[in-house]
């Protein structure tokens, strides 16, 4: 349980930036705002000042829109100055569709972990024009129902070169441990895992800023899923490792520049949150699987609410990612019925 001395979550800067403009959060370090799909609407990326250029945090989609209010950022906040380097928190499409871009037609360096640059090159190159037979196959395990499978089977899935640039040969890896320097500030590279591999957060050694991306967010939790190319991930134990190792770190004074939502202070009870939610995820599954339950089954009892189309392939992703956890932890077992699908008990 919490400990009720921690300090409680503050969002200091109340007011996000408008498309085309940026706030300052701290001397050389600007907050920008770019357009997302529902239900996120936004992603925040950080552009860091680093004298006769810029350092970008993430980049959004690649859609016109976005590349038309990059165009307005670069000759209004951004000062007409270049971008020189893009660091990429993680490898998904809205935080790394534009690094391509950057690189190619701004000349930018690209900084990241080597598994989300594996991950984000190989994905844009991944085109489908249908899903592939083992995507079928998992989503079959997951107790997909019937009606959404065969529907699913006969369209074109979302791939990421829809809204990914082509990305170049050519970045450089940061990994654990690792010190850069950008802003006016040194920053220790701190890795974490679960929502994506190899996730970079940034922790400045000269204030008390942290950019978090996606690992440290103040008021939702990130999707923990598994997916067809790793069927028996588990996230969740990557996620937990995560947190525990990084409230280590965390103190009440941080500043989290966060991917999604406001920066926030409170990064210690924050963390103790993020841990307490998937414990509770998985103790209501444990106490629901007295009976044998497929991952889609379980859509009421982790989120306790009805999920629309929009959300059912993220609920599917993160229900398979929990259930792995019980099972290779020891906790659940599972069996295949007729149709495919994996059965999950606790005995």
């Amino acid at each position: 349980m919490m400990d009720g001395s921690l300090a409680p979550i503050r969002t200091p800067f109340e007011v996000p930036p408008d498309d085309g403009a940026a706030v300052e959060i701290a001397e050389g370090v600007l907050w920008l705002r770019l357009p997302l799909p529902p239900p996120l609407k936004h992603v925040n990326v950080f552009a860091l000042d680093d004298g006769p250029g810029w350092t970008l945090v993430d980049t959004g989609l690649d859609t016109e829109r976005t590349r038309a209010i990059w165009q307005t950022l670069l000759a209004g906040p951004l000062g007409g100055r270049p971008v020189r380097r893009v660091i990429l928190t993680h490898h998904h499409p809205d935080h790394v569709g534009l690094a391509g871009w950057f690189q190619s037609a701004h000349g930018a360096e690209l900084w990241t972990s080597r598994t989300a640059w594996l991950f984000a090159r190989m994905l844009t190159l991944d085109e489908q024009p249908l899903p592939r037979p083992e995507t079928l196959e998992f989503y079959r395990g997951a107790g997909m129902d019937a009606a959404v499978l065969a529907e699913r089977a006969a369209e074109r899935p979302f791939n990421f070169a829809d809204v990914v640039a082509p990305m170049p040969l050519g970045f450089r890896a940061l990994a654990e441990g690792d010190r850069i320097s950008a802003g006016g500030r040194d920053w220790d590279v701190r890795l974490g895992d679960g929502h994506a591999p190899d996730h970079v957060t940034l922790w400045s050694r000269d204030d008390a800023l942290v950019i978090g991306g996606d690992q440290l967010l103040p008021s939702i939790s990130p999707n923990l899923g598994v997916y067809a190319t790793e069927p028996l991930n588990d996230p969740v134990a990557g996620w937990l490792e995560s947190c525990t190792r990084f409230a280590t770190h965390a103190r009440e004074d941080h500043l989290v520049l966060p991917g999604h939502k406001l920066p926030f202070t409170g990064l210690p009870t924050r963390l103790v949150q993020l841990i307490e939610n998937h414990h509770g995820a998985l103790n209501r599954l444990i106490e629901a699987l007295g009976e044998e339950r497929s991952a889609c089954d379980c859509f009421p009892v982790l989120y306790r609410r009805e999920i629309g189309s929009g959300e059912y392939g993220l609920a599917l992703a993160e229900a398979v990612g929990h259930l792995n956890h019980l099972y290779l932890t020891g906790r659940a077992t599972r069996r295949r019925r007729s149709d495919g699908a994996w059965l999950f008990r606790c005995e």
